[in-house]
């Protein structure tokens, strides 16, 4: 099991994400050939962002993921194929595993949208198993955490979760955001944004009065 975690970039993420779904979803094709994963990391549904990787950045990426041990050749067949190892490198089932690839490939979720989006590779009980996993998932006593919960944004329901595959997140509050529950402070903010539109407002009326006034004159 690796010790360090790896910082991947977004390509090398999304290969991973893509080489795992792929194994749940058409395990006939599985491993996949350098077509079949480009082509599965160009999709332009369930990603985030949207990508057009070339074969050549695919098998750089690849390249470097064989280096964290997270992906590997296989061999006996007419192409190379490429399997993944993220089970196994981290020590997690295959549960946990099918979260991860979702965050991997769409970006930061909450936990229902999670395991509404994960049905596809594993199907959830309830929201409260999906949060059980990622509990064990940012909570590792063997290795670094793999996930993260989110602050909560500005009227929002539920706090949303991210891999830490792609490194630490940069983590920034809004700059007018309130803390939650703080609505007297959230009413002030906009009675002097509206004050503020209205001497705005009562200035561009004087000046247009104002041109009126000279092109009549």
């Amino acid at each position: 099991m690796m010790s360090l975690l790896p910082t991947l970039s977004p390509i090398e993420s999304r290969i991973l994400g893509t080489l795992v779904e792929k194994q749940r979803t058409v395990p006939d094709t599985y491993p996949l050939s350098l077509n079949a994963l480009v082509a599965g990391c160009n999709q332009k549904t369930s990603r985030s962002p949207v990508m057009e990787i070339s074969e050549a950045e695919a098998l750089a990426a690849v390249d470097r993921l064989k280096e964290h041990q997270l992906v590997h050749e296989v061999s006996g067949s007419r192409v190379v194929r490429f399997a993944h190892n993220l089970e196994k490198q981290f020590g997690i089932p295959t549960q946990a595993s099918a979260l991860l690839t979702v965050l991997l490939l769409r970006g930061p979720q909450t936990a229902g949208e999670l395991r509404l989006n994960c049905e596809r590779l594993h199907k959830f009980a309830d929201i409260s198993s999906v949060e059980a996993f990622l509990d064990e998932l940012a909570c590792r006593p063997e290795g670094e955490m793999l996930v993260i919960e989110l602050p909560r944004l500005p009227g929002a329901r539920e706090n949303r979760w991210m891999h830490l595959l792609g490194g630490e997140p940069l983590i920034d509050a809004p700059a007018h955001a309130a803390p939650v529950g703080s609505s007297g402070a959230v009413i002030e903010a906009l009675t002097e944004r509206v004050a503020t539109l209205e001497a705005e407002l009562a200035a561009l009326r004087s000046r247009f009065e104002a041109f009126v006034a000279e092109i009549g004159g």
